[in-house]
């Protein structure tokens, strides 16, 4: 399996007389202390004024003879949420490791009963499982049973543990295919990753990989992988990824954004803004993340189908260059605004492609989800931007994962789709149908996340389903910009799995 296993107990008693080796209270030290702990707790306070305050490890007569003191502080203010019970766990977990344990209790306490804290003990357990993870190549270096020590992890709590651990093994695939080296995860590596990950499984895997079809059916994605196609290693693909319900009740259209390296092609990324750019295929990785959570909780009404765009937008003479006029899969004429503006060139095909075929499903939704703009990241900080077309606002889509968000330690918030984000991309001339970008950052650009909504709802053919149409088709644009990477370090900072839990939560746990 690769990450902590859950182990779930009913109680506090219970789990004393387990074969734990470390506990780990996580709470607010200021509210009512555990029963079985509080005679450790108050002792270690009298020699330590840090106890309640920041992480510790003290000796107690608890399993393993290590009792670790997570804080979290207050949770009762407006603003706190249930992140801060993530964190904590992941600092006491990694207390927990360092000082040698490999199997460690998890006890929460202290939870206000509000519907934010709802799922705190899950949340804590993959806080934990965050904090754990090694990046694939430091485990295929220096080997899993070396750096990820832990080999499970009890919790207290109702909770089921196949559910917690099918989250978490979703989150650990997002990490594993957004936090790779670009060699390592090249396009061809990263659909090998994908086929392994679902072998087995009741997703079925389709690696489109040949350049002619490519070329044929995904113009505006083969733009972007133009200069890629001299190096072998390089090539392109397009991953589909397939789950069919029992009994479907609604299917989920999900296209995600695979650039395995982003230069920024022909507008080159300069000033060192290059470093990190093998995180730019997050939404890729997310979309596949959910996907493995699916296969293993196996839902009996909801469908999903997922297309993933993996491309290298390389530099060279081959390269694509603005001002060119591409036509897409939907027939739509592009004109190129900015070469790197690439990541929404390949979803319009993508999106195009799930749009043909949605009629074949029960009660459509589509999703676009990518590390697609710095203007998201600098709106919404460490959030997920929302952004629905009128029928996915009508249908209360990005509500209610808003909610799960909330409640699962995902959260994100909500744009709107205005008509400035549609003028924005209005064609200039009778030559095209609409255009790509603006030719500067998306960062000081006014509503730079909301514009390429506008932009992929018309290039892959959206703007035909809207709500004033016979057949309206509900479209969320999930732009992981400012949420996909811990602390917002693009080059160093931990992948974070973003839109897993918020996803599953919403559509598979009941």
């Amino acid at each position: 399996m690769g990450f902590p296993t859950a182990q779930v107990l009913d109680n506090y008693h219970a789990a004393m007389t387990g074969d734990f080796d470390a506990v780990i209270v996580v709470g607010d030290f200021a509210q009512d202390l555990p029963e079985d702990f509080a005679d450790f707790i108050e002792q270690a306070a009298q020699l330590d004024k840090r106890v309640g305050k920041q992480a510790l490890l003290v000796a107690a007569e608890v399993p393993g003879g290590r009792l670790i003191l997570a804080p979290t502080g207050s949770l009762e203010r407006d603003y706190d949420d249930v992140r801060v019970i993530a964190e904590a766990a992941g600092t006491g977990a990694r207390i927990a490791q360092q000082a040698g344990s490999s199997k460690p209790l998890l006890v929460v306490f202290g939870v206000p009963q509000q519907a934010r804290y709802g799922q705190a003990e899950a949340v804590a357990y993959w806080g934990a499982c965050q904090a754990l993870y090694e990046p694939l190549e430091a485990r295929e270096a220096l080997g899993e049973a070396e750096l990820e020590t832990v080999s499970s992890i009890g919790i207290v709590g109702a909770l089921d543990a196949s559910w917690l651990e099918a989250v978490e093994a979703g989150k650990r695939v997002a990490r594993d295919l957004c936090g790779t080296e670009p060699e390592r995860m090249a396009p061809p590596k990263f659909a090998e990753y994908c086929q392994q990950a679902f072998a087995h499984s009741p997703v079925r895997v389709t690696v489109i990989d040949d350049v002619q079809q490519l070329q044929h059916e995904y113009p505006l994605l083969m733009a972007v992988a133009r200069a890629s196609l001299g190096v072998e290693r390089h090539l392109p693909c397009v991953v589909r990824l397939e789950y069919k319900a029992p009994q479907p009740e609604q299917t989920l259209l999900m296209a995600g954004k695979g650039i395995v390296y982003d230069t920024g092609g022909a507008d080159v990324k300069t000033g060192g803004h290059m470093a990190g750019m093998s995180r730019d295929k997050g939404g890729a990785a997310g979309v596949a993340g959910f996907m493995k959570t699916v296969a293993l909780m196996r839902p009996d009404t909801v469908s999903v189908v997922a297309e993933l765009g993996v491309v290298r937008n390389s530099i060279g003479a081959e390269a694509f260059v603005a001002d060119e006029i591409i036509t897409g899969h939907s027939g739509v004429r592009v004109r190129i605004g900015n070469t790197d503006a690439e990541g929404r060139l390949l979803l319009a095909d993508l999106l195009s492609h799930l749009r043909r075929e949605a009629h074949q499903y029960t009660n459509p939704q589509l999703f676009s989800v990518a590390t697609l703009t710095g203007h998201a990241a600098l709106a919404k900080g460490p959030y997920t931007a929302l952004i629905p077309n009128g029928p996915a606002r009508v249908n209360a889509i990005t509500d209610n994962l808003w909610e799960a968000g909330e409640v699962y330690g995902d959260p994100s918030e909500i744009s709107w789709s205005r008509r400035e984000d549609f003028k924005f991309v209005a064609p200039r001339t009778k030559a095209d149908d609409i255009l790509s970008s603006n030719n500067g950052p998306s960062a000081t650009t006014a509503r730079g996340h909301q514009f390429p909504m506008a932009f992929l709802t018309i290039a892959a053919g959206l703007d035909k389903h809207g709500s004033d149409s016979n057949k309206p088709l509900p479209y969320v644009h999930v732009d992981i910009a400012g949420s996909g990477v811990e602390g917002g370090d693009w080059q160093h900072g931990k992948p974070t799995a973003t839109p897993v839990a918020s996803f599953a939560g919403c559509y598979l746990h009941r």
